[in-house]
């Protein structure tokens, strides 16, 4: 695994150019790699830490009126904290004096995006940067890889058989080393740039470190607390609910609180980039599908820590790595997708539902070598509903070998290393 921290990154291939007419919004969790791609992306800028007392009280005192002259196209991080910033770029912008800004922000997004909102809205170009994918844990900076079999099958219209067909069934040498040594680092740590040169002991105390700032500062950003305990309960019972369905009554009972406050909980974890709520999907399908969410924790190794859950991989960590690699991918790569999941009162699901321009791909998800034809029992029932909806499905494992399962219904089994 590179442990040196100018990785290849997805987003870097979308930031527009500094010569265009844009205000760049880049956010996402805190530690993820926001201002090393600004300052690589555009190293020509200025750049000015609003972290910094000194820098924020300095653009407070600037005159609106010499912003352009005297600040110009610059990088703003942690552009947030100081709200009289985004007032100032904005007439500078609109004046003609400034073309071009990028303004960063750490987790929460609300925060960061409240003021895109109320003083940007139809100027800034938002874009996401979340934790490392696998993929980019595989390449330098400089390189320009293909994208993963995943983006070919989302946005390649029709069935994903022809897509599929064209794969080596199985692959050999240093390619197939480097897949799974992604895959296995992604599991066992999470995509965290910062762990990457660190012994695991290190890593340890880098994750603590992590989860102890976040309820520090970053929610401090949110919401005052005056006892952070009940909060703490919330975030671990979520933590351990990953992957699974979310009855916010049962969470706010085992929290010891109420349901409107369970909610808003979620909903702080949500905008600062821990947790993905996954909404069922029930269009053309059947009126018994259940209506709760499911609930993951974005990144596998904050995962860990916070369940102190360090042993062997078991299916609901796996799960939960390979529908936040799809999360990252999709999201940093700008590519167009749905995302749900199905489920049955009678049991019957699917772990994930990628909603298309071009059609509906289902996603099993097995952490085991390979797959059988059973594991694709919900996937047929709802390849059978969408009819000429339907492109394809794959169970996702933790094998070696792509290859067809139920050809009439264009399934697949794909290992996750061959799909991200």
């Amino acid at each position: 695994m590179r442990t040196n921290l100018q990785l290849f990154r997805i987003a870097a291939n979308r930031l527009p150019a500094p010569s265009s007419r844009r205000l760049v919004v880049l956010t996402g969790a805190r530690q993820t790699g926001k201002t090393t791609l600004a300052r690589t992306n555009y190293p020509e800028l200025r750049y000015l830490n609003l972290g910094s007392l000194e820098e924020r009280e300095a653009l407070r005192e600037l005159r609106t009126a010499a912003w352009g002259r005297t600040v110009g196209a610059a990088v703003l991080d942690e552009a947030q904290k100081e709200p009289a910033v985004f007032e100032k770029v904005k007439w500078a912008f609109d004046a003609g004096e400034v073309s071009f800004t990028v303004l960063l922000g750490s987790s929460p997004r609300l925060a960061l995006m409240h003021r895109v909102r109320e003083t940007l809205a139809g100027r800034a170009f938002l874009f996401e940067l979340w934790p490392l994918c696998a993929l980019e844990l595989r390449h330098s900076a400089g390189e320009q890889p293909p994208p993963p079999l995943l983006h070919d099958l989302i946005t390649r219209p029709g069935l994903i058989d022809a897509r599929l067909c064209e794969e080596a069934p199985v692959l050999f040498g240093e390619e197939e080393d480097r897949r799974r040594d992604s895959v296995e680092h992604l599991l066992a740590w999470g995509g965290m740039p910062g762990l990457l040169p660190l012994t695991d002991a290190d890593r340890h105390d880098w994750l603590r470190s992590y989860q102890q700032t976040f309820l520090e500062r970053d929610l401090a950003d949110l919401a005052r607390l005056d006892d952070l305990q009940p909060f703490r309960r919330l975030e671990r019972l979520c933590m351990l609910r990953s992957g699974g369905l979310l009855s916010y009554a049962d969470l706010a009972r085992d929290a010891g609180m109420s349901p409107s406050t369970a909610r808003r909980y979620l909903a702080y974890l949500e905008a600062s980039y821990q947790i993905l709520l996954l909404p069922p999907y029930s269009r053309n399908l059947t009126s018994t599908v259940v209506k709760a969410p499911k609930v993951y924790w974005m990144d596998v190794g904050l995962l860990r820590q916070g369940t102190h859950r360090w042993g062997p991989t078991d299916g609901g960590l796996f799960e939960t790595m390979v529908v936040g690699e799809l999360k990252k991918w999709t999201s940093a790569a700008g590519v167009e997708a749905g995302w749900f999941f199905y489920r049955s009162r009678s049991g019957l699901e699917v772990d994930l539902l990628l909603e298309t321009p071009a059609g509906v791909i289902g996603l099993e998800i097995k952490h085991r070598p390979g797959s059988v034809r059973s594991d694709a029992g919900g996937l047929l029932a709802v390849a059978g509903a969408l009819g000429d909806r339907w492109r394809g499905g794959l169970v996702v494992t933790s094998g070696g070998q792509v290859e067809p399962l139920v050809a009439e219904r264009s399934i697949w089994t794909v290992p996750v290393h061959r799909l991200v």
